[in-house]
């Protein structure tokens, strides 16, 4: 009875903890995060334009989580963690143990993110008898010209396979597996939504259009969708900034911290490039670094100058009219 009641009350901790720090500006902190984001790894073989890894602008090095490095911190986080995505920048599914990360998630609702590369018939039996929670698969094109255009070095036939390999899989096991196709609405893509939505509804997964995050400065004009709502951006000319007025709060500092590859705890997952590293699980504990005095110091300082900070320029946390 009391270990149920360990994680609905560090939610309330947590909520209570980022609303008093938001109404007072000066940092309180109970209770550990009821959520967390985790990189499996940062490689990627595709080669998107506006990803950090995809792009080759990632200046960290790339790699793979060590599995022993996950079961221990993951063990410390279980007790207070309702939900785990496993991944932040690169394909997961690359990750040669990548099912030994859902085993051990027993408990907590994981999921994962794909390109959809990688959902061959084995793959899709594997995923759909794990206990993964949700499966989200990019699809960012209905022809091949389409979806090249930002999913370079992909092919969306295989991706389609994927999904009908993963909608068969999930009947066949009668598996409670959610799967939500993913679309980065852009230029190239928004004339095809209706196409995309029947496929969604076709396949029984959910649909979310979501707008695309552009971080090359010189490429606006090449993705901005015509249709304002999927739009993160204001201005024209080339001379563009994000729609977000950056309020002087952010929840992700108390609810949703990122574990790069290497054991590094980031504050969000707008860190892409790890700039802001608050403590390595190789040397500390999750605890150690959620309550230390760096990870304290960041929370201080986006109470007062979120603005200032970078990784904070093209963040959709807060922005309101934009599908996000």
């Amino acid at each position: 009875m009391i270990n149920g009641l360990v994680k609905p009350l560090n939610l309330l901790l947590a909520g209570y903890s980022y609303l008093k720090s938001s109404a007072s500006g000066q940092v309180y902190l109970y209770g550990m995060p009821p959520a967390i984001g985790i990189e499996l790894t940062n490689n990627c073989n595709l080669r998107c334009p506006e990803c950090a890894s995809g792009s080759g602008l990632m200046k960290r090095a790339r790699g793979f989580m060590n599995i022993d490095l996950f079961e221990r911190f993951i063990a410390e986080l279980k007790p207070y963690l309702w939900n785990v995505n496993l991944y932040f920048q690169g394909e997961s599914l690359l990750h040669p143990e990548f099912f030994s990360f859902i085993t051990r998630c027993k408990s907590i609702r994981s999921v994962i993110s794909t390109n959809g590369h990688f959902l061959s018939e084995e793959n899709s039996g594997k995923i759909a008898r794990s206990g993964l929670g949700k499966l989200i698969i990019s699809l960012d094109g209905l022809d091949q010209d389409t979806y090249s255009s930002y999913r370079a070095g992909g092919n969306v036939e295989t991706v389609m396979d994927g999904i009908r390999n993963i909608t068969s899989a999930r009947k066949r096991y009668n598996s409670s597996l959610k799967i939500e196709i993913q679309v980065l609405v852009n230029r190239n893509n928004e004339h095809q939504i209706a196409e995309i939505k029947k496929l969604a509804a076709d396949s029984r997964a959910s649909l979310r259009l979501k707008s695309m995050q552009i971080i090359n400065k010189n490429s606006f004009e090449s993705w901005l969708p015509g249709n304002e709502k999927f739009r993160r951006y204001t201005g024209a000319n080339g001379d563009y900034q994000i729609k977000n007025p950056l309020p002087k709060r952010c929840a992700r500092l108390w609810f949703n911290p990122v574990v790069t590859w290497d054991g590094k705890v980031l504050p969000c997952c707008f860190d892409k490039d790890a700039e802001h590293i608050m403590g390595d699980l190789n040397q500390e504990s999750f605890r150690e670094i959620w309550n230390g005095t760096k990870y304290r110091l960041f929370r201080r300082i986006l109470l007062s100058e979120r603005a200032s900070t970078e990784i904070c320029k093209n963040c959709t946390s807060g922005m309101k009219g934009v599908l996000v």
